[in-house]
């Protein structure tokens, strides 16, 4: 606040008035003197003063325009109409230009993340190993093929995917570890906790710019924190990497830089195509916005491509998914609730609710509705919603007083850390292909007969190629590169049955007791000929699979 001498000695209260990009709660209050008595208190005197705040040059230059015809100090009164993305903090001014500054505070949130990341990275279980589960197993093994290969595999299957296959074979063309039972999970998750970073930062960047610097330190560092975070911060596939251009996205929408807000944007969607729906969820503060309209429009057109192309491959895509069960729904529930209570009441500017709740609840909300219809709903195609949460957490938590909410704080911590711990070991995925890469070298004999119950368990091998060439693949017609797919294709029920009645022993992978069993012919057959062809010698339980030993009658060992 700057304030000259009045008549009377006192100072007057200036009031803010009309200008251009600010927001009313914004104003400077200025009292000026008349140009013959002096520079004002707190006014420097060089000669040289520094360049107006660009916002508001205009409104300072029409007010010192005006004082300097006047002889007596007088009241000018500036404000201007407010955009929803650019205020201020309405509690304090914080300069356009702040987020540039270097502070040590901007490094917590992406150095928290980088650790956390890097803390179990390759998930290794008691015996010291590694885990991989299958979907990732599926980027290792497609991003080391030839950028042909890859190319002709997503004309059909997993185009969804296509540009983060592109920039995993980047990686592996740089380094990849020698092997995932190696170094190897170390480049092939290194990418996902960089994101992870990115993002922390970008959720710093958003409280920021609408809530302050002690709201971003606490918001990044939630979002870092936050169990799903970590998860997929360790995993090699692209949900990180998505989360991060959304986060990015929604701050260069606060920025109004359009071109940069739809590059951004538009990359994240390329990675994965329901990134989308964080358009329709920046829609709700910005739709007013003519360059937000076209840059949705730029956005929408240039997904258009991939939309298409995956709208054909979403049955052999996503066939196996359901609709949602009453446990999303309960989970989705408990979020909404969560985030409607933390954007109550004015310790969170209204600015903040507008960005931060649609992002929370719209993408998922939406996704889940649609899949009653097509069930095409998994969580973690949403992951970035999580930085909504972050940021109304993190306000929330900026703006209290007193002990209390630091007590809850530490309770949840205490659940927090137990998951993040369970999270860190292979049992926190569906299964574990080195696991079962692992037991089955210990069953099998160079040349054995292998049988994967159904086909796209293939994929439990494929990551292991030094053991997979040495068996016997019996169902096997062309193999993945060969066919342009994801597990290669196998041969007419006819051919199967007369590999398998031929073989002396045969190595089946199957999935878990309980599972639904795939109807196909082929799987119908396989079960059908081992179980009046053979004896079973043994079946043991490996994380997500089963390796059961079958042989003729008989000729069990």
């Amino acid at each position: 606040m700057l304030v000259g001498p009045c008549p009377g000695g006192s100072a007057l209260p200036l009031e803010p008035g009309p200008g251009e990009g600010c927001a009313d709660a914004d104003a400077v209050p200025l009292l000026l003197p008349p140009p013959d008595e002096g520079p004002a208190v707190g006014l420097s005197s060089d000669p040289s003063p520094p360049e107006p705040h660009p916002v508001r040059a205009t409104a300072l230059s029409s007010t010192t325009a005006t004082a300097r015809n006047a002889r007596t100090p007088h009241l000018r009164r500036f404000s201007c109409r407010p955009r929803v993305w650019s205020r201020h903090h309405p509690h304090g001014k914080h300069q356009e230009d702040d987020i540039r500054r270097t502070a040590a505070w901007r490094w917590l949130p992406p150095l928290l993340a980088v650790l956390l990341g890097l803390w179990g990275l390759e998930r290794a279980g008691a015996d010291g190993r590694g885990g991989m589960w299958r979907d990732e197993s599926v980027t290792w093994q497609v991003a080391h093929r030839q950028l042909g290969s890859i190319w002709e595999l997503l004309g059909q299957v997993d185009a969804v995917h296509g540009l983060y296959y592109l920039l995993m074979h980047a990686v592996f063309q740089v380094w990849d570890g020698g092997g995932p039972a190696t170094g190897g999970l170390w480049a092939l998750r290194l990418p996902s906790v960089a994101a992870t970073a990115l993002a922390a930062a970008g959720v710093a960047a958003v409280a920021h710019r609408l809530a302050g610097e002690r709201a971003a330190l606490c918001s990044g560092v939630a979002y870092a924190v936050l169990p799903p975070v970590q998860m997929y911060a360790q995993e090699g596939r692209s949900y990180a990497l998505v989360a991060a251009a959304v986060v990015w996205a929604t701050y260069l929408m606060l920025r109004e830089r359009w071109v940069a807000y739809a590059a951004v944007l538009l990359l994240g969607c390329w990675l994965h195509e329901f990134a989308v729906l964080a358009l329709l969820a920046h829609g709700v503060s910005a739709w007013r916005s003519r360059g937000w309209r076209w840059s949705a429009a730029v956005v929408v057109v240039l997904l258009l491509p991939l939309a298409v192309v995956s709208a054909r491959q979403a049955e052999q895509q996503l066939g196996w998914l359901g609709r949602p069960g009453w446990q999303d729904w309960a989970a989705y529930g408990v979020v909404a609730v969560a985030v409607l209570l933390l954007a109550r009441g004015a310790a969170v500017p209204r600015e903040l609710v507008r960005v931060a709740v649609p992002l929370a609840l719209l993408p998922p909300g939406l996704l889940m509705a649609v899949s009653l219809v097509h069930p095409w709903y998994v969580d973690r195609y949403v992951l970035y919603a999580l930085a909504g949460l972050a940021l109304l957490a993190g306000t929330r938590l900026a703006a209290a007083r007193g002990w209390r909410p630091w007590l809850l704080v530490a309770a949840l911590l205490v659940p927090f850390g137990w998951w993040s711990v369970w999270l860190r070991t292979p049992e926190s995925r569906k299964d574990d292909v080195l696991a079962v890469a692992a037991a089955v070298r210990e069953r099998a004999r160079p040349g054995d007969p292998v049988l994967f119950m159904p086909s796209r368990r293939r994929e439990w091998l494929l990551s292991s190629p030094e053991l997979y060439g040495t068996l016997r693949d019996l169902a096997l017609a062309r193999t993945p590169a060969a066919s342009h797919s994801l597990q290669g294709t196998e041969l007419p029920t006819e051919e199967i049955w007369t590999r398998l009645v031929d073989a002396p022993r045969v190595v089946a992978l199957l999935d878990p007791a309980g599972q639904p069993l795939d109807p196909y012919p082929r799987e119908a057959v396989k079960r059908q000929t081992l179980a009046s062809h053979f004896d079973l010698c043994s079946v043991d339980e490996v994380r997500g699979a089963r390796i059961a030993l079958y042989a003729q009658p008989g000729r069990c060992p």
